[in-house]
């Protein structure tokens, strides 16, 4: 089998090296730049604890055309860049590739095929429908990551804890080419599971994201502070209430309570969110995945989010002044 990952850094550095470690597939990479040369020098590489984990890279290139196309390509990059990769990924495509999204947020292809909302693209996270008129949802696997790595430099992932992934047929059901897929990963050591409704499971986990990926963001603060406040945690789980509410509405109902959540999250201690990661990196953040789309499926279905927009107002504005997201 033939993988190639679009974006080595913590995740798809994370996934490229456990499935190359494994031996059954030759795990490709398309990079650019320090990680490129990192991963040509060393191949792949995972620390897990003190232990150093290193595999056999099978190519790494910045040109599509040169990898040419695979049975599997894993897309680990960032949302803002992932229309610029949508561009470029068609020498990758053959007749029975499949596409698996290992990102965080509402992916493209979520309003797809839904009686509710036609096919008219999310204009959050897909502005023109460029991403939907290139990789199209049958040949995706929706993914749900459950790992926290980071990247401490260019071609080297830090394994900070979780090992799951949820993986299905983006259209929903089961079928045989995700449950392969799902043999592949768990062979490679992930705790994976075979959903028939991932949607779902993409809605669930965007629900715990949804308030402390910004928060953290705008705050600097590690989720146990933010949860330790009273008033924040009141915002958090008002958020949240109403996100839940848009998820009922769309198929995709949450059967938490906030508080249930936040006892969950507390469990993680003084933890870090990649999009505060990423402000203290200085990188663009996510935050149209994660929250202007959360938005704007409310706004299609005719529900009010008070309490989201002004988690995304707010946000939005400090990543404004901090050059970290796109001015209007």
């Amino acid at each position: 089998m033939k993988i190639c990952i679009i974006g080595a850094g913590a995740i798809g550095g994370f996934i490229g090296a456990r499935l190359a470690a494994a031996g059954r597939a030759e795990v490709s990479a398309l990079a650019r730049n320090a990680t490129l040369h990192s991963l040509r020098e060393h191949g792949w590489r995972l620390r897990h604890g003190g232990e150093l984990l290193t595999a056999p890279l099978h190519a790494a290139s910045e040109s599509a055309a040169e990898l040419g196309p695979q049975d599997l390509v894993v897309v680990a990059v960032k949302g803002p860049a992932l229309s610029v990769v949508a561009r470029g990924i068609a020498p990758l495509l053959g007749p029975g590739t499949r596409v698996l999204p290992a990102m965080n947020g509402v992916p493209w292809w979520f309003c797809q095929g839904q009686p509710d909302f036609g096919d008219e693209p999310l204009a959050s996270v897909d502005p023109g429908g460029t991403i939907a008129a290139t990789i199209a949802r049958e040949r995706v696997i929706g993914c749900v990551v459950h790992i926290a790595a980071s990247s401490p430099e260019p071609g080297l992932v830090q394994h900070g804890f979780g090992n799951g992934l949820i993986v299905g047929e983006a259209a929903g059901g089961r079928s045989d080419g995700v449950q392969a897929m799902v043999e592949l990963f768990s062979h490679a050591g992930f705790d994976v599971t075979h959903s028939a409704d991932v949607r779902r499971d993409i809605w669930f986990k965007l629900w715990g994201n949804l308030t402390m990926n910004p928060v953290s963001a705008i705050t600097g603060a590690t989720v146990d502070r933010v949860l330790a406040d009273p008033l924040v945690r009141g915002f958090c789980s008002a958020a949240m209430s109403e996100a839940a509410l848009v998820g009922a509405r769309i198929g995709c109902p949450v059967e938490q309570t906030p508080e249930d959540r936040h006892a969950i999250t507390t469990r993680l201690g003084a933890f870090k969110t990649s999009m505060l990661q990423d402000v203290q990196a200085g990188r663009a953040i996510e935050l149209d995945g994660i929250v202007t789309v959360v938005r704007e499926i409310a706004q299609r279905v005719g529900l009010a989010t008070p309490n989201i927009d002004a988690l995304l107002g707010l946000t939005r504005l400090f990543a404004r002044v901090h050059r970290l997201y796109p001015e209007a």
